[in-house]
């Protein structure tokens, strides 16, 4: 345990106050709309996972997360960043789609955020599909593009929120733990 508290940079810390208390909660709170954003589009959520986690310690320094584990929420930041987007280009590509089919898509995701849920679904279909018939592609051909879009785009999501989930587990864990006295 000790080795783990090391790494973790673990210091014996008095248990929480309870303005501390209420600090971790709205900042879970704020999290919780971060994890809901992972799925849903508009809202950016693990830089407002990682944000939230930044603000807590510096509002609350030694009492937050350290700089370790705030180096690891930025990590998994930018993984997920880059899970959302190579897997959605992963999911176009294989399916056949060439550029204009993923510019499509993605413009079909911005489209799609006016009509709610089913908008994001059928917003990469169809943007992808319609850039690769304007391209001059079968509709066949367009509408793998689009499909492969579709799931590649909803692949990124599930990564993302793999990611938030993570991140928001790391930090709770991280700081009540820190908040605990530890023995020595």
């Amino acid at each position: 345990m000790n080795s783990i508290a090391t790494f973790l940079r673990f210091e014996c810390l008095t248990p929480m106050t309870w303005l501390q208390v209420v600090g971790l909660v709205l900042v879970l709170l704020v999290m919780l709309v971060g994890v809901a954003g992972s799925i849903l589009r508009g809202i950016p959520g693990p830089p407002l996972v990682f944000g939230a986690a930044v603000v807590h310690r510096l509002c609350f320094g030694e009492a937050g997360a350290s700089g370790l584990v705030l180096g690891l929420l930025l990590g998994l930041t930018l993984l997920s960043w880059s899970l959302d987007y190579l897997a959605a280009l992963y999911g176009a590509r294989k399916m056949g789609a060439t550029k204009l089919g993923v510019i499509g898509a993605a413009l079909g995701v911005v489209v799609g955020l006016f009509f709610g849920f089913p908008g994001v679904l059928a917003g990469p279909f169809v943007g992808a599909m319609a850039f690769e018939m304007l391209g001059g592609r079968e509709w066949r051909e367009a509408g793998r593009a689009g499909f492969g879009a579709t799931l590649g785009l909803l692949a990124g999501a599930v990564g993302k929120l793999a990611c938030c989930l993570a991140m928001m587990g790391l930090f709770t864990i991280h700081v009540v733990a820190r908040s605990l006295t530890l023995p020595s």
